[in-house]
This record gives C-alpha cells, sequence and structure tokens, in this order.
C-alpha cells in the first residue's frame, strides 16, 4: 500500500493533531495532494493530513481492473468477505486499524487527535468509518459522498461484490443506515454538495443523508453549492472551510 503524508512545521517542536483523505474511484494517494490545495491552511493550523490510496494494486486476482467502479481504485472502504476479494480487499480494516498505528509509529502525530474526511467513494468511507468510531474520529466531513450505498448503483455494484448478497450486511457500510442504528453525538455532520454535479440524483442523494439524520437527531451542515460539479476545482475550493472546521475539533 502507498499513502501520502503532509507534516505541518509545528510537528518540529510537537505533536500535532491528524486528518485522514479518503479519495473517489480511480483515484491513487496523489490526486488530493496535487489537486486539493489543502498544505498552506494545514500548514497554518498545525495540522498533519494522511492520505492513503483508494485500493490494494498488484494483488492479480482476475478482473480486478476490468471497470473503475469495482477493484483496482475501487476499494470503497470495506472489509471484503467474499472470495477471492477478502483475499485483500479490507480497506476498512487498513484505514481504521493499520494506517493510524504505522503513522504513530513514524510521525510526530497526536493519535487522541484525529478527523477524517473525503470525496465521492471517500465520503462513504469517511462517514461510515468515523460513525462505527465515534471515539476514535472527533470530526467528520465529506464532499459529495456516496450518502446510501444500498440505494445507488456504484454501492449495490460494491457492496454485493465485496460482502455478498445479502443486504442486511450491508448496513455496516451505509451512513444513512448506520446513523439509524448508531447515531451520532459529535460536532455536526459537515457535508458539501455541488448542485450541477452529474451524479447528484443517480449515485449521490444526499436528502438520504439529510432525512436520516433529521429522524435521529444528528447535527448535519449539508451546503448545497450552486454551480458546482464532482470535479477537484469543486474540492479545491471548499477544503479550507472543511480544514478550519476540523481544527476547531482537534
Amino acid at each position: 500500500m502507498r499513502f501520502g503524508v503532509f507534516i505541518p512545521p509545528q510537528a518540529k517542536t510537537t505533536r500535532v493533531p491528524v486528518l485522514y483523505w479518503l479519495s473517489g474511484l480511480t483515484c491513487t494517494e496523489e490526486n488530493f495532494i496535487v489537486k486539493a490545495a489543502a498544505q498552506r491552511v494545514a500548514a497554518e493550523l498545525g495540522i498533519a493530513i494522511v492520505v492513503p490510496d483508494t485500493s490494494p494494486r498488484g494483488l492479480g486476482i482476475p478482473g480486478e481492473a476490468d471497470s473503475y467502479d469495482f477493484g483496482v481504485g475501487a476499494g470503497f472502504y470495506v472489509d471484503a468477505t467474499e472470495p477471492p476479494w477478502s483475499r485483500g480487499y479490507r480497506m476498512y480494516s487498513y484505514v481504521v486499524k493499520e494506517l493510524p498505528s504505522l503513522i504513530a509509529g513514524a510521525f510526530s502525530i497526536d493519535t487522541a487527535r484525529a478527523g477524517i474526511f473525503g470525496h465521492s467513494m471517500g465520503g462513504h468511507g469517511a462517514l461510515t468509518i468515523a460513525l462505527k468510531n465515534a471515539r476514535s474520529y472527533k470530526s467528520v466531513s465529506a464532499f459529495a459522498p456516496i450518502a446510501s450505498p444500498m440505494r445507488c448503483p456504484w454501492g449495490e455494484k460494491a457492496l454485493g461484490g465485496y460482502l455478498g448478497a445479502d443486504r442486511s450486511r450491508w448496513r455496516e457500510y451505509d451512513a444513512t443506515a448506520l446513523i439509524e442504528d448508531r447515531g451520532w453525538t459529535g460536532p455536526p455532520i459537515v457535508v458539501d454538495q455541488g448542485t450541477s454535479d452529474q451524479f447528484l440524483e443517480s449515485q449521490l442523494k444526499p436528502e438520504l443523508l439529510r432525512d436520516a439524520c433529521t429522524r435521529a437527531g444528528v447535527a448535519l451542515d449539508l451546503r448545497m453549492r450552486d454551480g458546482y460539479d464532482h470535479s477537484y476545482f469543486f474540492i479545491a475550493t471548499f477544503v479550507e472551510d472543511h480544514l478550519r472546521f476540523h481544527a476547531a475539533h482537534l
């Protein structure tokens, strides 16, 4: 596995808080580093940023690179239970357990002050990981997340392939279901969504997240951004807002 780490100058003298960024379909660890323009503000705020890849690579599983939305570049931040994917597609455990342990041993990071955010598939990952590990992440936000993978084509393909046909097992990786089942008592969940996003109605469905939060009494700050699409220009425009939000809680 490859990952990128931004270490702010404050880490020379003290342990700093950390933000984990989870990227979307087809991305590697490089997309956020190159395109999001997050380093200047992260340096000012004294926050480390850890950016993992989106899937294992090079396992040689037949068909793993046949489509953009399943397999390589599309780990969906789940622990696969179905063979052959269960052999290596365990992105949930990697992000939640293995990677933080590795980072803590190598960098001057305060693991008790961690937040998580992401985009699209990575927004789904950030939401589900935070909701299942509320003691480990003090804040969570997302750009254009896949709000309910159980109810969209991307998610149905991924969850069915990685977890099998029993949809009850999918609830552990669906933010709306986790909000219903577990709630969230941390700071408001922050979500930015472009109104001109080409995947808004078919795949992302933020209204499902809004409705689940309303029913569960969970604070959600959903910002619909007029004219913005699904691209990194959208992320770069509002990433400072997200960094300052997380910094306030870390």
